[in-house]
Order: C-alpha cells, then structure tokens, then sequence
C-alpha cells in the first residue's frame, strides 16, 4: 500500500480517537453545546486548510503536472489577496448577524455558500476556480465570527472556564485543518488538484450537519434577536468609560495580531515552498519522499498534542493568580514565533546563492512549525478569549469581524512579502528571506511587553 495513503489512514483514525477523548475528558466542565460548535468548525477547517494546502501549490506546480505553472511572486499575491479578503468579509457578517439575522442563521448562510464555492472549485476551468474563490470569502464572512461569538455566548460573564473552552475550540479548529491538509493534500498531488478542492466541500458539508442536528443544544443562544423598543434604546445608550477602554484594548491586541500573522502565515505560502523546492523530504532506507502539502499539517497536528497542555497551564497559573495578561501572553508567542524563524535561518544556511531548489534538512522546518504552534497557542485563543470577555454584549459579532479584520491586514501583507522567496534566494540567500522574519517577530514582542501595563489598566479587571 501507498505509504502516503498508510499516513491518510492513520491520521484518520487519530483523529476519531483525539475528538472521542476531548469530548469524553472535557464534558463534565463544559456544556454539550461547545462540542457542537467544536466538530462544526472541526469541518469548516477541513475545508478551508484543506484548500489552502492545495492553492499554493496548485498555482507554482508545472502545467504537465496539472498546475497553473505561476511563479512563486504571483502565487504569493493571490494568495495574500485571497487570505486577506477572507478575514475582511467576517467585519460585514458580523454586523449583519448581530443587527438582522442573528448569529445562528448567518452561520448557515455561510456555511452552505462556501459548499458551492469548493463544489465550483472542484470544477477545472479558469472561471470557475476564480468563482470558487469569491464564493469562500463571502460565505467566510458569514460563517467565522459568528461560530466563535456563541462560543463565547456559552458562559456568563467572568467565567474563569472561557480561555478553556476557546483552547478546546481552537482544537477543533486545528483538528480539522491536520486531516484537511493531509486528506486533501494526498488527493491534490496524487489524483488531481481538483478532486483534493472537492473533497474539501465534503468537509464543509459535514459541518453544516453537524450544527443543523446539534443545534438543540445550543438552546436560545445566536438566535435572531427581535428588534423591540428596549432594543432600540438599549443600543442607543452611549458607551461608558469602562466600555470604552475594554474597546482599546481589543483594538491593540488586533494590532498585535497583524504583526503576528504577517510572519506567521507564511506558513501557507512561502513555506509550503520551501518544502516543495528547498526540503530534502525524503525519509527511511526505501527514500519515500514526503508530499509536500503534508507539511501543512504538522502546525495543526502539534496543536492538538499541546493544546490540551496549554489549556491546563492557563487553568493552573489562574488558580494561583500568576496567569499572565493577555499582552504577556502575546509577547511570548512573538518570541517563540522569532525562534522558529530562527530554525528557518539555520536550515537554509545550507542552501547556496542562486538555487532554485534545495536539501535542507526536514528537521529545521518541523521544528519551526513547533516553535510556531507554541507561538499560536499563545496568542489566537488568548485573543478570541478577551475579544469574547471585553465586548460590550451588542457589538460582539462585529468586533470578532474587527479581529478577524486584522488578521486580513496581516495575511494580506503576509502573502505579499512571500512573494520575494525567489528573489531573495537568487539574489541574497533564503535565510536572510526568514531572518526578516525573525525582526518582525522580536518587534512584536518588545512592543507587547511595553504595552502590557497600559493594557492591563484599560482591562479593568478582566482576566
């Protein structure tokens, strides 16, 4: 048997057996409902890493192999247009759902017309991908910040279990995008490009299943909130003081989070490159050589693996009130983002001048998405968790499209800094391509730590 068909295989049923344990561990502390909107999203991210394992390298794979035949700076562009426009599109659906559909419906509004934009995907004419794509950004911003509001929207106000349960969550979140990129992966560059796109809309599919059945148990949270005179006068009741620092606070940690996914998401793009071209992935006496889309499944895969630790360290320092800040927080994942990078660079050293193509060792990238991942885990959940606790209640869904907004800047600018692997690596050499990196991680972090204080004082209490 196919040893890449031998890892599909057993990254299925580690999956089966990770949710079975999630939810069997974690069901006494958290209510049925989180778990519903766990496998939700569980698929959605199936669909949507799924994809994005392929886009990449789907656009700079030769034409005689099916691909596009771009080169990497094109790629890189539409990959950060893409990228970018998927989290900009959540701004408008989070404010449609809080102000007309509520966060429920928009969710499967969303959900079913990024089913027909990977169904338009799977289809190989130019027309259609470019269709494909426009339908995922759209339907994008329906679905993303509204399933992550009613996670939120679980527990009261204060409840020192939320970071746990949005840890838990974004497990889901990395659970599907780890079978995603190897499920879809292993179809893209063994079968088709396409049939890897059409598997990912079976994923978007499932998800939308499993909120229809589930939704019982999420009792009357995200339904359409009727428009009343209370309403009315209620959202005309002007912010207070407190409402307002909360308001800055989230405004710095999207900042922060632009400089995060700028070096971070390079993941999707200048990295999958460098394992296509630069990395040596062959591995055993039999010289099997790793599908290069695979590697998008390792950050994931080392999310569910440390996730749970990372859940239980929040949990233990809160208990004896040593729980770093959500600023401090940021700051350590920028610098253990910066260490990655710093992998990156040692790795390419190997690499001479003017190569377009390489051995590195597979280790130095496998330890980056490590180091990455630790990163990860201290800011996204972190964020989604304070973004949830310092929203006044009647703007939730828009300042989850605010986050996700920033995470569009961050992309953007992400895609189009990959663009330059080629050039630099002609010109100068790949690790002074990752070293770029490894400053903007550093700066992120000095300017985290120094803000931490300001921060925590526009907190008002809020942990």
């Amino acid at each position: 048997m196919d040893q890449a068909l031998l890892i599909l295989i057993g990254s299925w049923i580690l999956v089966v057996v990770w949710v079975l344990g999630v939810i069997l561990i974690q069901k006494k502390q958290h209510p049925e409902a989180l778990f519903i909107l766990f496998l939700t999203e569980m698929w959605e991210r199936f669909s949507y890493y799924g994809m994005r394992a392929l886009l990449v390298l789907y656009l700079v794979s030769e034409i005689t192999k099916g691909g596009l035949g771009w080169t990497s700076a094109q790629a890189g562009q539409l990959y950060g247009i893409y990228t970018g426009l998927v989290y900009v599109t959540p701004l408008i659906g989070g404010y449609l759902a809080d102000r007309f559909l509520g966060h429920r419906a928009a969710i499967f509004i969303g959900g079913i017309i990024m089913a027909i934009g990977h169904a338009t995907l799977a289809i190989d004419m130019m027309p259609t991908f470019y269709l494909g794509l426009l339908l995922l950004i759209i339907g994008n911003g329906f679905f993303k910040p509204n399933i992550s509001s009613l996670v939120g929207q679980l527990y009261p106000q204060g409840s020192p279990i939320k970071d746990s349960a949005y840890t838990i969550f974004y497990m889901g979140v990395n659970l599907g995008a780890f079978l995603g990129g190897i499920t879809c992966g292993y179809l893209g560059e063994n079968i088709g490009w396409h049939y890897g796109f059409g598997a990912a809309g079976v994923g978007m599919c499932l998800g939308l299943i499993v909120f229809y059945l589930g939704k019982s148990k999420l009792g009357e949270v995200g339904k359409k909130v009727e428009i009343t005179t209370e309403n009315k006068l209620t959202d005309s009741i002007p912010l207070t003081s407190l409402e307002k620092d909360r308001l800055k606070v989230i405004a710095a940690l999207s900042f922060f989070s632009i400089i995060f996914w700028i070096a971070f998401e390079q993941a999707g793009s200048s990295l999958n490159i460098y394992a296509y071209k630069f990395t040596d992935r062959t591995i055993g006496a039999s010289n099997y050589e790793i599908p290069a889309s695979f590697f998008q499944s390792v950050n994931p895969l080392f999310i569910m693996l440390l996730a749970p630790l990372f859940s239980w360290i929040w949990l233990s320092l809160a208990k004896t009130n040593n729980n770093p800040n959500g600023p401090m927080k940021f700051a350590l994942g920028f610098v253990l983002l910066g260490l990655g990078f710093v992998a990156l660079v040692i790795g390419a050293s190997s690499i001479p001048k003017g190569a377009t193509s390489g051995s590195a060792h597979l280790l130095w990238l496998v330890l980056a998405y490590l180091l990455h991942t630790m990163g990860e885990l201290c800011i996204s959940p972190v964020g989604l968790s304070f973004v949830s606790k310092l929203s006044p209640l009647k703007f939730v869904g828009i300042m989850f499209g605010i986050w996700l907004f920033a995470s569009a800047i961050g992309n953007y600018i992400s895609g189009f800094l990959s663009g330059f692997i080629d050039q630099l690596a002609q010109e100068q050499s790949l690790s002074i391509f990752f070293a770029m990196f490894v400053g903007i991680s550093l700066a992120g972090a000095v300017l985290a730590a120094c803000m931490s204080p300001l921060l925590k004082k526009w907190m008002h209490g809020v942990k």
